[in-house]
């Protein structure tokens, strides 16, 4: 056997920051290097940040990526960490010579570097190219064909990006014939709920299918509307765990791993294989060392227990939160703060993100707000210390009302649409970012006002359903006065009782109530799980134990507010599928779920909407 100090860098990279981001690689190699480490490896893409979209269309970009690698390989030399190998995601280009796999020669590559004595010493790419989901890298990217395995202190380590090591085929596929003691995976791998463990046993199965050790090494922090959480693991032959790194924070795992041997010195140069998918694999080999380490006395691994559901759900709404201020230089949030549990969770999330110094809520009373509300709202302002104030519109509807002749939904809404005119002033006099409240429960069937509290800049809670909105809101209290990672250090509960308990309202009009005009979130939010993440149809949802009439009812609302969710603003991505990048149906479709009896569920009259649907 064979020793080997591997450093797996989770860090966070911005897209597009190709100086900053190649600023952390050097950061977190000096950190890996005085930890001893002999190699270093960092994300997918971490060069350029990911994912980069249609950026990587752009030639300049393309150029400007492959000179800050070479430039990178150079600094590294210069500032003494030539020595340690460096394992780096950045965007490439084929060489010259036209299409590969029947793709567009001009299109770039999603690509993985060695870089070792100031030099570019090896270049792969990527094969699998996902068109699934969030993802549309098949249309962007051309396909890499091969595994790189380089001999590192007398252990072949191979090396693969993300992708490759979901699907069956391609480079993981022959990792065996190639002989590698190690295969390691370099990965920006979304969150979304319960993925760690997926994640888990899939790196135990293809360890187990390479008979080598595996190291995945994933991308942390927020880019949009995704999420990414770390989680980093290396696994041994037969998949039990060996370390892992936690989640959601910056983390640089360093192990010490006992490696085979590798056999007899082979040549450098290519090898071709045939894949499981049919494809052909080079198997490209690199020689960088030779003679195995001396022994040296192993360091203790590092087995970071995963979080609990709520935790990395609640983790993952902070650090996607503050990740997107931050990212796109805000320094301060605005939001609405009604005294309802969506805004009291927005504004507790604000502040574990940023800080409650830099939040800023705005209680904006009307002829139809309780007294609880302002209260309650009140309330949580003192417990979390946000800066706030209250403006009274009740003086600008009437404004309005002497100008417009207004009733039933229309007056309604013009209560939600002035709200919303009042953040925007502040956004802009102050340079805040403006919050929406909307959860995908009130997404999903249109439940909310276009132009009104639909409007902002990020939603925290766009992705999290209502009943979840409730879950979160009593785990973050039961978080008050532990030290924990990603949360403020509150003393006391940061949302009061009364708001949690409180039935949820609009207070648009007189009594107004959400069951007035939706179903029993119990009940809705199941049927809502199964046909907007599980693509149910009519039947299949009725087969699956849900009530016939609730089914068509919630149907109807989720088809006809397709258009509003078009212009909500992104939130954090937690469930398999969110609105946004993940479900893309047409605003003009005359496509109908057929109700009992073969006629189609025709959607509610424009005209004829509940509340706050307009």
């Amino acid at each position: 056997m064979a020793q080997l100090r591997l450093a797996l860098a989770q860090v966070n990279s911005t897209v597009g920051d190709l100086d900053g981001n190649a600023d952390q690689i050097v950061t977190w190699t000096r950190r890996a290097a005085e930890a001893g480490a002999h190699l270093v490896a960092f994300p997918e893409m971490m060069l350029t940040g990911y994912p980069v979209e249609d950026l990587a269309l752009r030639a300049s970009f393309v150029d400007a990526s492959r000179e800050a690698l070479q430039r990178l390989a150079r600094r590294l030399a210069d500032e003494g960490l030539g020595d340690l190998p460096v394992v780096t995601g950045h965007l490439d280009r084929p060489p010259a010579g036209g299409a590969r796999s029947g793709r567009p020669g001009g299109l770039p590559l999603n690509a993985a570097a060695w870089l070792h004595g100031g030099e570019v010493l090896v270049r792969s790419a990527k094969h699998h190219l996902p068109n699934y989901g969030v993802f549309d890298e098949y249309r962007i990217f051309a396909r890499g064909d091969r595994l790189p395995v380089v001999r590192l202190h007398g252990v072949d380590v191979a090396t693969a990006i993300c992708e490759d090591l979901w699907q069956d085929g391609g480079p993981v596929s022959v990792t065996s014939a190639s002989g590698a003691g190690l295969l390691l995976v370099i990965n920006a791998s979304p969150y979304e709920r319960n993925k760690d463990d997926a994640r888990l046993e899939l790196c135990a199965s293809r360890a187990r299918e390479a008979g080598c050790a595996l190291a995945y090494v994933n991308m942390v922090g927020g880019q949009d509307e995704l999420v990414f959480d770390g989680d980093s693991v290396i696994v041994g032959p037969d998949g039990s765990p060996l370390s892992r790194a936690p989640q959601f924070v910056e983390h640089l795992l360093v192990t010490d791993l006992d490696l085979p041997a590798a056999g007899p010195a082979a040549a450098e140069g290519p090898v071709r294989v045939d894949a499981q998918d049919g494809t052909t694999i080079t198997i490209d080999r690199h020689v960088l060392s030779t003679d195995p380490l001396p022994a040296y006395p192993a360091e203790p691994r590092t087995v970071a227990p995963p979080l609990e559901d709520l935790a990395e759900v609640y983790a993952a709404l902070v650090l996607g939160t503050r990740d997107y201020v931050r990212k796109n230089g805000f320094r301060s949030v605005v939001l609405g703060l009604s005294g309802g549990i969506d805004s009291a969770l927005v504004a507790t999330i604000a502040s574990d993100a940023i800080g409650p110094e830099n939040v800023h809520a705005v209680l904006l009373p009307s002829r139809y707000s309780s007294e609880g509300s302002v209260v309650d709202a009140e309330e949580l302002v003192k417990r979390q210390g946000v800066n706030s104030r209250i403006v009274p519109i009740a003086d600008m509807v009437e404004a309005f009302e002497k100008q417009l002749d207004l009733h039933g939904l229309a007056a309604e809404n013009l209560q939600a649409r002035i709200r919303a005119n009042v953040w925007m002033a502040l956004s802009n006099e102050d340079g805040h970012l403006v919050l929406t409240g909307g959860n995908k429960s009130e997404l999903a069937t249109g439940y909310s006002t276009l132009y009104g509290d639909s409007a902002g800049g990020f939603g925290p809670i766009k992705d999290v359903f209502k009943l979840t909105v409730w879950d979160l809101a009593r785990w973050r209290n039961a978080q008050a006065g532990k030290d924990a990672p990603l949360l403020h250090p509150f003393t006391q509960e940061p949302i009061p009782e009364a708001i949690i308990v409180k039935e949820p309202s609009a207070e648009l009009r007189p009594g107004q109530r959400d069951r007035d005009s939706l179903p029993d979130y119990a009940l809705l939010d199941p049927i809502l799980t199964d046909y907007v993440e599980r693509d149910m149809g009519r039947d299949a949802l009725v087969e699956a134990g849900h009530d016939p009439a609730l089914v068509e009812r919630a149907i109807r609302l989720v088809d006809i507010a397709e258009y509003k969710r078009r212009q909500y603003p992104p939130g954090p991505k937690i469930t398999p599928k969110n609105f946004g990048r993940d479900r893309r149906l047409p605003i003009t479709n005359r496509w109908r779920e057929l109700a009992q009896g073969g006629d189609p569920l025709e959607p509610p009259s424009r005209a004829g909407r509940s509340s706050r649907h307009g």
